[in-house]
């Protein structure tokens, strides 16, 4: 990748449901590192965060359909949590598909609270080491994932590199991570 500034990130979410700060601080703070940074949705309509998965939070524009987004154009995928936007998106065959290809070209993959289950659907987790808010922890276990409760996590096993984080108190560290990945 070589600098911040020529990178290329890519968020995948659902168009609601999605923790606010989860998406919002990820998003930003790439952008005015200078990062390329594409928010991808099923659709076209404005996403709608929430806070603590119940509050109405922001409403944010995406870039692209998520069908219309190809991994061989992005060196990173990001996945925000939101209970409901990743219960969503784990179950749809192009976001399934999306973390698979990042894996398979050795490409980086972040995700943040209920984030990882996307991951475990796509069959990425088994032999990682990761962590995501507790209440997937079962989830990463059953998939043969190791679970660890810790700030961030970044696990270079398999040829390629996951940084995970459990919640929004740990946005510093999970951005700084996503940020020091980039910039390499």
């Amino acid at each position: 990748m070589g600098s911040l500034q020529q990178a290329k990130a890519l968020i995948v979410v659902n168009n609601w449901g999605i923790e606010e700060t989860e998406l919002t601080r990820p998003l930003r703070d790439l952008r005015e590192a200078g990062a390329h940074v594409t928010l991808a949705a099923p659709s076209l309509d404005e996403v709608e965060t929430v806070k603590h998965d119940r509050y109405e939070g922001e409403k944010v524009k995406p870039d692209a359909l998520l069908d219309d987004v190809d991994a061989a154009d992005f060196d990173m995928l990001i996945v925000p949590g939101g209970t409901c936007n990743v219960d969503r998106l784990r179950i749809m065959p192009k976001a399934i598909s999306l973390a698979q290809q990042f894996a398979k070209a050795k490409k980086p993959i972040a995700a943040i609270c209920h984030g990882p289950w996307l991951l475990v659907n796509a069959g990425l987790t088994s032999g990682k080491t990761l962590t995501s808010c507790r209440y997937i922890a079962a989830d990463v276990e059953n998939s043969d994932g190791v679970y660890r409760d810790q700030e961030v996590l970044i696990d270079d096993s398999q040829e390629w590199r996951l940084i995970t984080s459990r919640k929004p108190d740990d946005l510093d560290a999970f951005v700084d991570a996503i940020e020091s990945t980039l910039s390499a």
